[in-house]
């Protein structure tokens, strides 16, 4: 199976259009974060979704981690995916159910060791699924995302494989390891930001790389 792809830190309406053209199935909209590349305003998050055609999902990147706060972030900006980066300190992710039932809840897990493993297991029971990222929250300031670093694939393939819900790989993603991250892994989806970019911004010859690889066969 080809991996879905998500393109992360959209900052306009042109690259959301230009993402999708290439093959995105999914957008990244980052919001206020303690580190890391692509924030935006809420109010540019909002724009950017109303642009977006109904079959590709518009992932909310928060780092809010009170359930109930996420859920008005949500409301602000009408994304139907959220994706949460840091562990939910209050609430449920049941409240998520309860208040909106429609949007699906992706849980960023990061993979530091083997404890990860067991983390990553227990939060599939709750959520629609994972996204496997490189980052540490246990820094003094965090890191949740956007580190262009690999992890232990190693780590993320068990994950894989005895999740109950699909995973999604980020970390240090490339047109030169995209194919060496699916064989290793076999995620469900890939999920990628600084390595198509040049300057900051969307380059379409690394896009095109990165899509040539993925659906080769």
């Amino acid at each position: 199976m080809i991996p879905r792809v998500k393109i992360c830190c959209i900052s306009s309406p042109l690259e959301a259009k230009q993402a999708i053209s290439y093959g995105a199935s999914a957008l990244g909209l980052v919001a206020k974060m303690p580190s890391g590349p692509g924030p935006i305003s809420d109010e540019l998050i909002n724009e950017i979704v109303r642009t977006i055609p109904p079959p590709i999902a518009s992932f909310l990147l928060t780092s809010r981690t009170d359930s109930q706060e996420i859920i008005k972030h949500q409301k602000m900006v009408h994304s139907n995916v959220i994706q949460i980066v840091d562990a939910l300190k209050s609430g449920s992710y049941e409240d998520f159910k309860i208040a909106i039932p429609a949007i699906k809840i992706v849980q960023v897990i990061h993979v530091i060791d083997e404890k990860t493993l067991d983390e990553a297991l227990e939060i599939s029971e709750k959520v629609d699924a994972l996204l496997l990222d490189s980052g540490n929250p246990n820094l003094e300031v965090k890191e949740l995302g956007g580190t262009g670093r690999v992890h232990n694939w190693a780590i993320s393939r068990k994950i894989v494989e005895q999740s109950k819900v699909p995973v999604f790989l980020a970390g240090g993603l490339k047109a030169e390891n995209v194919r060496a991250a699916i064989d290793a892994v076999q995620p469900y989806g890939l999920d990628l930001c600084s390595s198509v970019r040049t300057n900051g911004k969307l380059d379409p010859y690394k896009l095109e790389a990165f899509f040539n690889e993925v659906n080769r066969v």
